[in-house]
């Protein structure tokens, strides 16, 4: 195994981690929750439940988005809760 390859050290992951703004890792994880909700909402694999708690994860989440992300997420959420009541009107 080439040295490239190689496991990071535990001190490399600190360094790592020290580099990551908490508002990034917010971001990706909205990202995260509305990707699972629209999941949960396809006719194919739909999943009600699931789909309320991504969605209710991702309001909790929004006042923690950065101000610069903050419109983008809301249309995101409004767009799912609308998604989830076309969903729910259909079972």
């Amino acid at each position: 195994m080439s040295e490239s390859q190689a496991d990071p050290t535990p001190e490399e992951v600190v360094d790592e981690l020290r580099k990551i703004q908490v508002g990034d890792v917010v971001v990706s994880s909205a990202s995260m929750f509305a990707s699972l909700a629209y999941g949960k909402l396809a006719p194919d694999l739909r999943d009600l439940d699931q789909a309320r708690l991504a969605i209710d994860a991702l309001r909790a989440l929004l006042p923690l988005v950065p101000e610069e992300h903050r419109r983008d997420i809301q249309e995101v959420v409004s767009n799912l809760q609308l998604a989830y009541a076309d969903a729910a009107k259909g079972t």
